[in-house]
């Protein structure tokens, strides 16, 4: 069974985090720089949000909020559900579905380690899929 570390051992466990009193058109302008869907929100060490294009989409654009004057703690989600490295994909898959999220920090004693996205686990089961086949196509064509 995979696990979160397996994924991120893949993907890499780079994480962009801003700090809750920046402004929420310097996140996207962040966001569509570095290619991503969403920040962590620190203050000082501490990770107390998350803040994702649906964010924008739902707390800045629907309610007509000035992304230049909007920081991130107004608008941020909190509190965040997180994962641990050694979770199984299957269990953050349903955590993703029953919150309706497709971003998962991952988490150990030490503090934040990565980020799970829906994206990440369609890849890595996408990737995990190809293999078998490949196995199997492998067995029957030396087999028959």
């Amino acid at each position: 069974m995979a696990t979160v570390a397996t994924v991120l051992a893949r993907k890499g466990t780079t994480v962009v985090s801003m700090i809750a009193s920046d402004s929420v058109l310097n996140a996207a302008n962040l966001m569509n720089n570095q290619g991503i869907g969403g920040v962590i929100v620190t203050d000082g060490e501490e990770m107390i949000g998350i803040f994702t294009e649906r964010d924008v989409m739902r707390r800045v654009v629907a309610e007509q909020r000035n992304p230049a004057t909007t920081t991130l703690r107004e608008v941020m989600t909190a509190p965040v559900v997180s994962c641990r490295p050694e979770a199984p994909l299957e269990d953050c898959s349903a955590i993703m579905t029953a919150k309706r999220i497709r971003h998962l920090p991952v988490t150990d004693e030490n503090g934040i380690v990565g980020i799970l996205t829906s994206g990440d686990i369609l890849a890595y089961q996408a990737k995990d899929h190809e293999t078998t086949i490949e196995h199997l196509t492998d067995y029957i064509t030396t087999a028959g």
